[in-house]
């Protein structure tokens, strides 16, 4: 299960979008996953295999707070233990159970730990998602490239001028001679990384959270407004890349659009580029030339080297 990316905690969804009475399905790391809410009302996560014949358990329904298979009806409660066998009043169903994950909601998101049993350790959550004056909205796209990929452009400053010449990076057009100095400083869930530009003060700060979220700070003028990008593997070569929204002005449902508008048409800038890269999975350093201003990028690529890439989970 979940290989290259095991044993990981990672963001899947606002818990809104989780709806009582609705499997909703996901992908990670070549592994299916279903959530839904439990009796309790509490988000659950179980592979998405039926024990039985293998068959996807969200494409079944949820009632009562437990899912049933949609091929021969075998029931499952958010641990997983298997509630009812039809036609089989006297199964053994304790040797039934499908495959719970560990899931937690925290700050309106809900985190799926990627390994079945006790997670060492809690999820980080950005603080900013801990405030109870704002409003979070998320998108979901799907790009056509590999996560490490789509990770190491949300932590790219210096593309910006080119990528989004009409949009983020408008400001910085025909001023790219000047020296671009990134800086990577360690922190306990990731790095801080700032950009400076012939000793101007960055305007914005980028955040990683590991493993595969990027914190965007734009916060103008003192007021509260980020972008949490996160990079989730599905398939190999293919990405869920999710956008939070996160502000506390402006909170009004309908404006959602408009973030969104303008979240979507950046992305899409940067998705077909990104999706042209060669080889679609992230090469150790050596394998392509790099610079200065790729010290982020390069910083990320150590820790998908030595800290994500080689984790694996027996089955």
């Amino acid at each position: 299960m979940f290989p290259q990316f095991a044993a990981l905690w990672t963001p899947v969804a606002l818990a809104t979008e989780v709806v009582a009475g609705r499997p909703y399905a996901l992908v990670i790391a070549d592994t299916r996953v279903v959530l839904f809410r439990d009796a309790a009302g509490d988000v659950a996560a179980l592979i998405d295999r039926c024990p039985h014949r293998g068959v996807a358990l969200s494409l079944g329904r949820v009632e009562g707070g437990q899912i049933a298979c949609p091929f021969h009806g075998w029931r499952f409660d958010g641990a997983g233990a298997c509630t009812h066998v039809p036609w089989n009043p006297d199964a053994k169903r304790g040797a039934l159970s499908a495959t719970a994950l560990p899931v937690r909601v925290a700050g309106g998101l809900v985190w799926v730990h990627t390994a079945p049993g006790a997670p060492d350790g809690e999820p980080f959550v950005p603080p900013v998602l801990l405030r109870d004056d704002v409003r979070v909205m998320a998108q979901h796209m799907v790009w056509d490239v590999h996560w490490t990929r789509v990770m190491e452009n949300m932590l790219d400053t210096p593309h910006l001028p080119f990528v989004h010449a009409g949009t983020i990076g408008k400001g910085l057009r025909g001023r790219t001679d000047a020296a671009m100095t990134m800086a990577w400083n360690e922190t306990p869930s990731g790095a801080q990384i700032t950009a400076t530009r012939a000793g101007e003060a960055p305007k914005t700060t980028l955040a990683y959270h590991f493993p595969n979220v990027m914190e965007l700070s734009i916060d103008p003028g003192g007021r509260v407004l980020r972008m949490l990008a996160v990079c989730l593997p599905q398939a190999d070569g293919r990405t869920r890349l999710s956008i939070y929204s996160i502000r506390n002005f402006a909170k009004w449902a309908p404006l959602d659009r408009l973030f969104a508008r303008m979240n979507a048409r950046i992305a899409a800038e940067d998705k077909a580029i990104i999706e042209s890269s060669q080889p679609a999975t992230v090469p150790p350093a050596g394998e392509e030339r790099s610079v200065p201003t790729d010290i982020p990028t390069l910083a990320f690529r150590k820790i998908w080297f030595t800290r994500i890439q080689p984790q694996r989970i027996a089955p």
